[in-house]
């Protein structure tokens, strides 16, 4: 069970209050920096279940969950009494919040390679929130036009720089995890996400892909591979992709079906490097080369 500090949630709480205020959308994390609640249907044996994103009217449906509505805010946080942080879902009216996550304790030298990215393409990140994790890395908040999807990703940007986009989401600040509290920097907490520069903008589109026909041995069930995958829950992402990656190997179209399959996960909220990664693992367990 859960240990509750109500202390923190409380802090918590009053945070994520606060940040509704100013139009970002919401929900309750646990110490881990997961949604505090788990999914209503994780037992359900309806395979149709896994397909809800809230419709059922219950909580625990993860980024689909977050709302500014106060009342709501605080609903979500009594049925998770052990929060200690909360969520800030990117993508959504009315800031579309872009979230550049900078882990500087990686080895990666990730700042320098945003600032040499920078150089290269000619654009300069604009004074905006800044939010410090406690780890030493640097959450920069982008606000972005309505009309584009930016996708989460793990280091496609530049090593060390992940993307935190459309169904993704920012661990707030004065949320409380187990290796330390999130803070903003200083001068920085009362500035709104200042808009993304259009040339980073077009670098953190999604990768063009060219979309070769669905190969004939794949057809219905390749596509129906693909709409398990989407369907996955949090708790439930990796499971799905590998059981589908498996399928599809096994049925000797695994690598027409990788790209779509890969999609279909970072929709869910899974990287492209933990996507990639769960797709090679299959395809070894299937006996095949990634």
């Amino acid at each position: 069970m859960a240990t509750i500090d109500r202390q923190a949630t409380a802090l918590a709480l009053a945070h994520a209050l606060s940040a509704a205020e100013r139009g970002l959308a919401v929900i309750p994390l646990s110490r881990t920096k997961l949604p505090a609640l788990r999914s209503p249907h994780r037992d359900d044996p309806d395979p149709t279940a896994a397909a809800c994103h809230g419709e059922c009217g219950r909580f625990g449906h993860g980024v689909y969950d977050a709302t500014t509505d106060p009342r709501r805010i605080r609903e979500l946080f009594s049925a998770a009494p052990w929060t200690t942080g909360y969520g800030i879902a990117c993508g959504l009216y009315p800031h579309h919040l872009i979230g550049i996550d900078i882990d500087t304790t990686s080895g990666t030298g990730s700042s320098a390679a945003l600032r040499e990215l920078a150089l290269r393409h000619l654009f300069a990140i604009p004074e905006t929130v800044v939010v410090l994790t406690p780890s030493g890395g640097r959450h920069l908040w982008l606000s972005g036009p309505p009309d584009v999807v930016v996708p989460n990703s793990a280091s496609r940007l530049a090593p060390g720089v992940d993307v935190r986009g459309a169904g993704g989401y920012l661990v707030g600040p004065g949320s409380r995890t187990e290796h330390g509290v999130y803070g903003t920097a200083p001068g920085t907490a009362h500035l709104a996400p200042a808009p993304c520069p259009s040339t980073l903008l077009r670098l953190l589109a999604p990768p063009p892909r060219l979309r070769p026909a669905t190969p004939s041995p794949a057809g219905r069930h390749g596509r129906g591979l693909v709409q398990f995958v989407l369907a996955a829950h949090e708790g439930q992402r990796n499971t799905r992709l590998f059981w589908a990656a498996c399928r599809a190997y096994e049925n000797g179209f695994g690598p027409d079906l990788a790209p779509a399959l890969i999609d279909a996960a970072v929709r869910t909220g899974l990287t492209e490097r933990e996507a990639r990664s769960t797709i090679a693992s299959a395809a070894r367990t299937t006996g095949q080369r990634p």
